[in-house]
């Protein structure tokens, strides 16, 4: 049987193809700016014990901002961050570090941001963030206060501290041409930083957002799962006929320090990687993944059967690879950038482009004080339906896009 101590294949080229991060060069030549701009300052990070958030704090941390303030609701992984910070080679020198398990949109943030000075710098990667998250209304719900009303009552708050600096919020490649909810939520959530009345509370700040590919082995992803399930001996299963575009989680650190500090104000930062060169099967990953564990894949298509070869296959020096349908809700065939209508310019970067933010013909206050009606009135219970009417009031072609299903990703390997 396959040792646990075994386990290998984590090497993010199994996913990217590169060997070094794209953005080294862009890192490098704009060194001196980047620490001009965090050195001594204060900086605050929302939701930032996730994988992209807690790659990017650990950037910052390398130029040397006075404070550097962590916001997540996930005790656990903010007690890690503190860990690998107080476990540094080279030693950790920043005076005023503190995370903090909270809500950053409950009334404990707002007390909190009254009681600092102005920050610097505001970085927020809260989300949720998987498209299995529509599966019913009440976490569909949950995604919609998360991606939408909690971003604008948070700039509210922002706005009460004259924050005056440079706010950033992480996007995704599915807010370009949306198919799921989740990235519908984030392209008005797009609406709301760049046009919304949060906006107007922090009209002298620099606001610039980062849409980007799937993170190769981040916390909850796919290609995460291979590794659990070849720990518990679970056949490893991907759906057939999807492509996307990989970054590792250092680029992922990279895009979000460049795309924050350097990119225009109301630009949404997107990386230079073309569906020719870097759209990827994930079957081509899968595959990868296990002979980088010294195993044959063997595919399956049938979830019981794969289930019960494991042992039989590891003696034959295999491995089940089982091919799902992609037939489930919000599920795309494959991943882009820029949506129809947008415009893409140059920045001075090699690794990075933007999206001008391209405003919508609707009202953005109007439809977040719907939703937020919506999620308050108990008498009258949302649906699928009402959200993706709401969502349609800025983004009308999402009624076409929406890849609508009975299925739903739990209901899959």
């Amino acid at each position: 049987m396959l040792q646990r101590t075994r386990l290998s294949g984590i090497d993010p080229s199994i996913a990217t193809g590169r060997s070094s991060s794209m953005f080294n060069a862009d890192m490098t030549s704009n060194h001196d700016v980047l620490g001009a701009a965090i050195k001594d300052r204060k900086v605050l990070a929302i939701g930032a014990a996730g994988s992209i958030g807690s790659s990017t704090v650990h950037v910052f941390s390398n130029f040397g901002p006075r404070s550097l303030h962590i916001i997540d609701q996930n005790e656990n992984a903010l007690a890690e961050i503190v860990r690998q910070f107080r476990s540094r080679h080279d030693g950790f020198n920043i005076s005023d570090f503190r995370t903090l398990p909270l809500d950053y949109g409950s009334l404990a943030t707002r007390q909190f941001l009254h009681s600092q000075s102005t920050y610097d710098v505001v970085l927020n990667f809260a989300a949720i963030k998987h498209v299995r998250s529509e599966k019913d209304s009440f976490s569909t719900l949950q995604m919609f206060d998360t991606n939408i009303l909690k971003q604008a009552r948070f700039l509210g708050w922002l706005g009460e501290t004259s924050f005056d600096g440079k706010y950033f919020s992480v996007s995704t490649d599915k807010a370009a041409n949306p198919s799921s909810l989740m990235g519908a939520t984030k392209r008005v959530m797009e609406h709301v930083m760049f046009a919304g009345e949060g906006r107007s509370a922090i009209s002298k700040a620099k606001v610039s957002s980062a849409r980007f590919a799937n993170v190769a082995f981040s916390n909850g992803s796919l290609l995460e799962s291979f590794i659990n399930r070849l720990r518990r001996l679970e056949p490893i299963a991907c759906p057939s006929g999807i492509k996307r575009f990989f970054v590792s989680l250092e680029e992922s650190g990279q895009i979000c320090t460049l795309a924050s500090l350097l990119a225009p104000d109301a630009h949404i930062a997107i990386p230079r990687l073309n569906p020719k060169n870097h759209l990827t099967p994930l079957e081509d990953v899968a595959r990868r993944f296990i002979h980088a564990n010294g195993l044959e894949p063997r595919v399956y298509t049938d979830e019981l059967e794969a289930i019960r070869s494991v042992e039989s296959d590891l003696n034959k020096g295999c491995y089940p690879l089982l091919l799902t349908p992609a037939n489930t809700s919000g599920e795309k065939p494959y991943e882009e950038f820029v949506s129809k209508n947008e415009s893409v310019h140059e920045i001075g970067l090699s690794g990075l482009r933007s999206v001008p933010y391209l405003p919508s013909n609707g009202d953005v206050n109007l439809t977040v004080n719907k939703i937020q009606k919506a999620l308050g009135d108990q008498s009258n219970l949302t649906d699928i339906d009402d959200l993706k009417a709401f969502i349609a009031e800025l983004e009308p072609e999402f009624l076409d896009t929406h890849v609508k299903s009975e299925l739903n990703l739990d209901q899959r390997a």
